[in-house]
């Protein structure tokens, strides 16, 4: 990959920043950027983790589609859309090429990349070159919302919050209950604190945007938190509280 050829989009997105500081540590030169006002033509690969909403993220592929040049290659996290959908908003849906996973991947061993019906094969091969540069596995599986890993932890992540909002334990109860009871190396709500409610959200409406299942349907107790702003540890409040990284006793 060419000198300072590599952008990162997503300023303020903890998997933006985290990407961005695992490239730097495998000697990529790469640049950070809060949006796509500072893309160039002179960038051939770029990765953007805007997990919603949809028009946003449609006009974030466009206007890369109009300033990148052709041959230049679009990972984007694909939480909440299948990969498909995602490059039919670009005129060159060939180099559209989806990955999904939760924060924090610097310890993850395994990404999933998602291709669309139109994702050329050279691009699917450069993408997993550059994931392996940064020390990690991929898998290829079937175009839709959510992945495998993203999926079913939404679902789990859903159903504890139904439990919590109907009064079936506190969230500690439930925490403790689950990561004891099943060996997981967090509870469900502290995981979903850990990743961002909004984007177990995007996963949660994704699926039930696009199968129409109502299993998928998330818990009003989520949406309303999402829309208080209360997302877990990146706003200091979640179904924990925290102060300066630090859980709240």
């Amino acid at each position: 990959m060419a000198q300072n050829s590599l952008a990162i989009i997503g300023k303020g997105s903890r998997l933006a920043e985290e990407v961005f500081q695992l490239s730097r540590e495998k000697g990529f030169e790469v640049k950070l950027h809060p949006d796509t006002k500072t893309i160039t033509p002179s960038i051939s690969f770029v990765v953007e983790t805007l997990a919603g909403p949809e028009a946003a993220k449609r006009e974030m592929i466009k206007d890369l589609d109009a300033k990148l040049p052709s041959a230049a290659i679009i990972l984007t996290s694909c939480l909440g859309y299948p990969v498909t959908e995602i490059a039919s908003w670009s005129a060159r849906p060939e180099r559209v090429v989806g990955f999904a996973t939760f924060y924090p991947i610097k310890e993850k061993k395994v990404l999933e990349l998602i291709p669309g019906l139109r994702t050329e094969e050279n691009s699917l091969k450069e993408v997993e070159a550059f994931l392996r540069a940064l020390g990690k596995e991929t898998v290829r599986i079937k175009d839709g919302a959510g992945a495998i890993f993203p999926r079913i932890l939404s679902a789990i992540i859903n159903e504890a919050v139904r439990s919590l909002d109907e009064g079936v334990a506190q969230a500690e109860e439930i925490d403790v209950g689950m990561r004891l009871g099943t060996n997981y190396p967090l509870g469900p709500l502290r995981w979903a604190d850990q990743i961002g409610l909004d984007e177990v959200l995007a996963v949660l409406e994704g699926l039930q945007r696009e199968t129409g299942d109502d299993r998928y349907r998330p818990a009003p107790l989520l949406k309303k938190m999402v829309l208080a702003g209360w997302l877990g540890e990146s706003t200091g409040k979640g179904f924990y509280i925290y102060r300066e990284n630090e859980e709240s006793k």
